[in-house]
């Protein structure tokens, strides 16, 4: 892979991961509701999670797809009910002073996770494959998994921290509502892109 290639990959994970998607709103969400440090495992479970898709995706998933185009629809349906009930949850999330010992932000295990139903993955994994890895040889595909890997962490953590800046803001729980209420909604509006749900 050249130098202008691999330039371009870079920006192009840049660009894709730090735009509004459902791991950024719920990011967000999560720094305004538990704090930057909390967040943490969140952030890297979306890194994990992004890297071994894309691995996956390069290593065949996408000739799977590319075979069985059923499984496009059925993706796309588990993904909008997934989205669907997450927004649900962090718009009647309970203010902080209701909170109890089991509140928490998302694991990173449940964010890396995340990534199989969330359709911005999907379709940022697959379009930087198709991209940059056309041959999908191990070399490129596994440039493509490593650029998810320097690149996401700083750019999903700018919508962790603009949480953590409104979080004192948000200490008044009429407010705190209203915030969720709003990501909730931007979370179900970044269905509308999705080819076949919102067009």
């Amino acid at each position: 892979m050249s130098f202008a290639i691999l330039s371009a990959l870079l920006g192009f994970v840049f660009v894709t991961t730090v735009t509004p998607g459902p791991n950024n709103l719920m990011l967000m969400a999560s720094g305004a509701n538990f704090g930057f440090r909390r967040t943490l495992p969140h952030m890297m479970g979306i890194v994990g999670g992004m890297s071994v898709m894309a691995l996956l995706v390069g290593a065949g998933l996408m000739a799977l797809f590319d075979a069985v185009p059923v499984l496009n629809l059925v993706l796309k349906v588990i993904s909008a009910g997934y989205l669907l009930w997450l927004a649900f949850r962090i718009a009647t999330a309970t203010p902080l002073e209701e909170w109890d010992a089991d509140s928490r932000p998302m694991t990173f295990l449940k964010a890396a996770t995340f990534q199989w139903v969330n359709p911005k993955a999907w379709a940022m994994c697959l379009s930087a494959v198709t991209l940059y890895a056309p041959d999908r040889s191990l070399l490129s595909v596994a440039i493509v998994a490593a650029a998810f890997t320097l690149v996401c962490f700083p750019a999903i953590s700018v919508w962790a921290w603009l949480g953590t800046v409104v979080r004192q803001w948000l200490s008044n729980a009429a407010r705190l509502r209203v915030f969720n209420i709003a990501m909730a909604a931007l979370l179900v509006a970044s269905l509308y892109p999705v080819p076949g749900l919102g067009t």
